[in-house]
């Protein structure tokens, strides 16, 4: 598959981005340049290789355990020390700018 200048073009109006000439060309050629290696990884047996949960695990793996338990080596304890009471809802309702009583209401952003 091959990106095109239409492409690029479609996919920065999505993201609402204004790209000049030369960020059209250079987005034009690094996204060819990932479809390209994507391609490229397709090509990869990979019908015997395990899937994994973890990219790595350099501090082991608990193998007598089932799925994401099997990593609980990464889970750290909850930090107490720092940590304080929310603002309460009501509170922090009456002093936003514009409310309806329940939601905060902000500007619209999106003009599409």
């Amino acid at each position: 598959m091959k990106v095109t200048d239409k492409d690029v073009a479609y996919v920065a109006d999505l993201a609402n981005l204004e790209l000049t000439e030369e960020e059209r060309a250079r987005m034009l050629r690094d996204l060819d340049s990932i479809l390209e290696y994507v391609d490229r990884l397709s090509e990869l047996e990979t019908d015997k290789v395990v899937p994994m949960a973890q990219v790595s695990d350099r501090y082991g793996v608990d193998e007598s355990l089932e799925g994401s338990a099997r990593f609980a080596y990464a889970i750290r304890d909850d930090v107490k020390e720092g940590l304080r009471k929310s603002l309460p809802h009501d509170v922090a309702v009456k002093n936003a700018p514009d409310s309806d009583g329940t939601f905060f209401e902000v500007p619209k952003v999106i003009e599409r």
